[in-house]
């Protein structure tokens, strides 16, 4: 498929899981790909090349504007453009209420929401030079469930949803679309530590009985990164199963 050729992207938090699973598709959808995540982000650099794209590793903190300017810099240089942005970097530390601090809440917050902002200040005004542009955030369909102890996680994932729909009121002029997608638990490495007994309860809530794959996630992001999704902005797709019943 080439629904992405000639656009490049930019992927948050692309060294594992969902956001590696959405670059490797964008690469093979014929997108030049920039993989920003704290970690070494080799193996994710290894399978778009397999799959014959071009990508980059861009080493950062997403809650950093220094390192915004310096992934924004990086794909400059590199691909002279950038149209597609995912903002799919998150942490999710489990803490009852009675246990959180404030450290730990403004980090959840600075990662999970600052950071898509931050992403949006430094790629905006690049997609606005040609008049197109995808911004797809990742917020979580715990926002509707009743799972304790991630109150914080919960309200930065909610803040996400608000500031895709404003985002996507000033960008539409632009030709700009702004959406989120609110996903299920997801098999990945970041979920690895969960028991069973739990993985198989939040199974148990969906219609479609079975965990969630990376690729479950990453393909509907990866359409609303396409020009067959040119019309459907500020809007929230939820991922999930059939766990969160939208009325």
């Amino acid at each position: 498929m080439s629904t992405h050729k000639g656009r490049v992207a930019v992927v948050t938090g692309a060294g594992k899981g969902i956001g590696q699973q959405v670059a490797v598709l964008l690469a093979e959808r014929g997108a030049q790909v920039a993989v920003f995540d704290m970690a070494e982000a080799d193996e994710t650099i290894d399978l778009i090349r397999k799959a014959g794209g071009e990508a980059i590793a861009i080493k950062g903190d997403v809650s950093s504007a220094d390192d915004w300017a310096t992934a924004r810099n990086a794909v400059l240089k590199r691909f002279g453009r950038a149209d597609i942005l995912v903002n799919n970097a998150g942490i999710y530390p489990f803490r009852m209420f009675d246990e959180l601090d404030y450290e730990v809440w403004s980090k959840v917050l600075r990662v999970n929401l600052d950071s898509q902002f931050l992403g949006a200040k430094a790629f905006v005004p690049v997609m606005q030079q040609n008049s197109w542009g995808r911004i797809v955030n990742v917020s979580s369909n715990s926002i509707a469930t009743n799972t304790v102890g991630i109150s914080h996680y919960m309200a930065s994932k909610m803040g996400i949803i608000g500031f895709t729909r404003g985002l996507a009121n000033d960008l539409g002029p632009s030709n700009i679309t702004v959406n989120a997608v609110a996903p299920a638990l997801t098999k990945t490495p970041g979920t690895s530590f969960m028991p069973d007994e739990y993985i198989k309860e939040i199974v148990g809530g969906q219609s479609i009985k079975r965990f969630a794959e990376p690729g479950d996630i990453a393909r509907p992001i990866v359409f609303l990164a396409s020009d067959d999704a040119g019309f459907i902005t500020g809007q929230l797709i939820v991922v999930d199963g059939g766990m969160y019943k939208v009325t």
